[in-house]
């Protein structure tokens, strides 16, 4: 549920906490995951924090929207957000299933209307009240009440008709309908006994009073708009601390500077916007105690249109061109894309060419068009849509409309992307071919005209969870705001009944098969109406110094990401350097870990076997 535009414990060395899960829980969650242990001896002078502990700094592009759970949407914020706060849920860094968070396990009743979750007795908030069910009710109530507080996760509790705490350990969720997002609702859980005193939530930014109170592995202690975001390691969350002490996200408006700060050891790890381009990944490749991460990403790279935008109630505002409310039109300019070159040029093979609405990471749901769906690129084909369209060709090679206006447009970019800009210039080429113009508009924050619906078009991009309920919701009816020019959980204003349908089909359906098919069908119904074209899912290209950091987890473990995943695992894990000779885990899911000094012990509650197995040497976890 993250957007790449402004449109996710022992204390000393030795010490050690058991957390179990109960029965066939612990028995899923123990295979494969181990949580890493404390490093030994002090950090390198370059990664220390003011008071002498370890700090991980991390370089980023992008800046924080909002501090807010309820109305963050930035990658950034929403990944800040699962390191300050617990979901329900989690999922597993090995592969993505889901696994125990604040909930230790749950059921559901046979209509699949009352699901039940047990919350885990072990979570406190950092201002030592206990974590409850009560504050997961609360979360959720106050997301069904209050429009402010249902900006960026409304989707998932729009089916709610009742949620109640049964009791300090049960959360009690009925339903209007079957839901099969149930055991995925990625909302962070916030303390009542602080939240419940906010006046207006769609004004409160949640960054009044430092530190922060949450129950997540790191507590947010400091935070200066466009600079940085400080947190320390939270040396009471249930599953284990931190390894460092202090982890700090700095905002470099210039990559290049980013990068440049990576070399020298002013940061620990450099993340890009989201990615480094290639000739920075090029360049990083032979540097001294630098490692390149290059993987499949969770992200997809695209272009928007503007439908013409407008309120729930139909109110129209903005100034899209009407032009594009044509399909030939947004089919017309998108045949004119090369997306072949954008994939050799732009990314130089650190991409796989865009297709459907879902990357091909996430296997199950992801959809390529039929042979004679395909928008192939037809520069010919697109000219003679725009004819039909009515834009022909005047005497000067521009295009025109009855009015005798030329069609002009304009495409919203992100002055710190790179890509934006590389294809942006791209695409005024193509375009220009057929006799269209286009200003390509980079601006450090492109949140305003967007959400007030002035632009044409707008390089979009998102981060796709597991499941895909959010990120599909994003273009639902209900997504559109209440009111004109404010922000909402739509992504630019799409409101179609056929999706809608499909939507609401694949919310109820348990089958992950049939659920499968329903997804596909909606990307399918995207991909023709030509209101979103995806362009290429880009590699996540990302780098750290290995003087600073030994180690650290990705998701999936085999080929994954490090920077903005579905957890917090990467963070959580990252070991510091000296104190990583005897080694840390490999995983990152499992609850049913003791961690002592480089023994893993794993208790599953339900067969009553206890073993011990000593922690593999994460070398391979670095390549």
């Amino acid at each position: 549920m993250v957007t790449s535009f402004p449109p996710r414990s022992p204390r000393p060395p030795g010490r050690a906490r058991l957390v179990l899960a109960s029965g066939a829980a612990a028995l899923a969650l123990a295979a494969g995951s181990v949580v890493p242990g404390n490093p030994f001896g002090p950090a390198p002078r370059e990664a220390q924090a003011a008071d002498g502990g370890s700090t991980l700094t991390v370089a980023v592009a992008q800046s924080v929207d909002s501090l807010s759970p309820f109305l963050a949407q930035r990658l950034l914020s929403t990944s800040i957000h699962r390191l300050m706060y617990d979901y329900l849920t989690n999922y597993d860094a090995k592969d993505s299933r889901t696994i125990p968070g604040l909930a230790t396990e749950w059921e559901t009743s046979a209509d699949k209307l009352t699901w039940t979750y047990t919350i885990r007795g072990d979570s406190r908030w950092s201002d030592g009240e206990k974590a409850t069910a009560e504050d997961a009710a609360w979360t959720f109530n106050k997301m069904m009440t209050d429009e402010g507080a249902a900006t960026s996760n409304g989707s998932f509790v729009g089916n709610f008709k009742k949620v109640t705490a049964a009791g300090p350990d049960k959360l009690v969720i009925e339903l209007k309908q079957p839901q099969a997002t149930m055991t995925a609702l990625d909302v962070p859980i916030v303390p009542k006994h602080v939240w419940e005193k906010v006046g207006d939530f769609s004004k409160f930014n949640n960054d009044t009073k430092f530190p922060v109170v949450g129950n997540g592995p790191f507590i947010l202690t400091d935070y200066k708009v466009d600079s940085y975001v400080k947190l320390k390691a939270n040396k009471d969350f249930w599953r284990g601390a931190p390894q460092f002490d202090e982890l700090v996200f700095r905002y470099y408006k210039d990559q290049d500077a980013a990068v440049a700060a990576l070399r020298k050891g002013e940061v620990s790890f450099v993340a890009g916007s989201p990615s480094l381009t290639p000739a920075q990944a090029a360049s990083l490749k032979t540097a001294d105690h630098v490692k390149v991460n290059d993987a499949p990403g969770r992200r997809f790279y695209a272009l928007a249109a503007n439908p013409g935008a407008r309120t729930r109630d139909g109110e129209k505002f903005g100034d899209g061109h009407p032009a594009l409310l044509d399909q030939k039109v947004r089919r017309a300019l998108f045949m004119a894309v090369d997306r072949t070159t954008i994939i050799d040029k732009v990314f130089r093979g650190r991409a796989v060419e865009g297709e459907g609405y879902i990357p091909p990471r996430y296997d199950s749901y992801f959809w390529k068009p039929a042979a004679g769906q395909k928008l192939g690129h037809d520069p010919a084909k697109a000219g003679a849509l725009l004819d039909r369209a009515g834009y022909r060709k005047n005497s000067a090679g521009k295009r025109v409309g009855k009015d005798g206006r030329p069609l002009d447009l304009r495409i919203l970019c992100h002055a710190t992307d790179p890509n934006d800009k590389a294809v942006g210039k791209y695409l005024q080429e193509w375009w220009g071919d057929l006799g269209v113009g286009l200003e390509v508009d980079c601006r450090d924050n492109v949140s305003d005209p967007w959400y007030a619906g002035e632009y044409d078009l707008a390089f979009d991009g998102w981060s796709v969870n597991p499941d895909p309920d959010f990120v599909m919701s994003i273009h639902t009816c209900a997504a559109l705001p209440a009111r004109a020019k404010e922000s909402a959980a739509t992504d630019n204003f799409i409101c179609d009944e056929q999706y809608d349908d499909l939507y609401a089909k694949q919310l109820a359906e348990y089958d992950p098969a049939k659920r499968a098919d329903l997804v596909k069908q909606m990307e399918s119904r995207l991909y023709d109406t030509g209101y979103m074209n995806v362009m290429a899912y880009p590699n996540a290209v990302e780098a750290y110094r290995t003087d600073q950091i030994e180690s650290i987890t990705t998701m999936p473990s085999d080929a994954g990401n490090i920077f903005g995943q579905d957890g917090y695992w990467s963070w959580w894990s990252a070991v510091p350097a000296a104190g990583a000779s005897d080694g840390s885990s490999d995983g990152g899911g499992s609850t049913g870990v003791l961690v002592g000094a480089g023994i893993a012990v794993v208790v599953l509650a339900g067969g009553g076997l206890l073993f011990a197995m000593r922690r593999r040497s994460t070398a391979e976890d670095r390549e």
